[in-house]
């Protein structure tokens, strides 16, 4: 399950707990929400280190070719 729909649905089991005054059922809720926030959290984490790892793979390529340029002309 997604972070974002595991967030939601704990967020629909916290509410329901409150309001049937089952506190497993809203703690439970409570620890999807923040477990769902996590994953929301992380993916976003994953994808700005993959921008920031293509970036410095881009990089090193064109330093790689400027050295292989550079040797071939001695």
């Amino acid at each position: 399950m997604g972070g974002k729909s595991e967030k939601r649905k704990g967020q629909v089991e916290e509410v329901a707990g409150i309001l049937t005054g089952k506190k497993s059922l809203e703690s439970k809720g409570k620890a999807d929400r923040r477990a769902g926030e996590a994953k929301v959290k992380v993916d976003h984490v994953k994808k700005k280190v993959d921008k920031v790892t293509e970036r410095a793979q881009g990089k090193a390529e064109k330093i790689i070719d400027k050295a292989k340029d550079a040797s071939r002309r001695k």
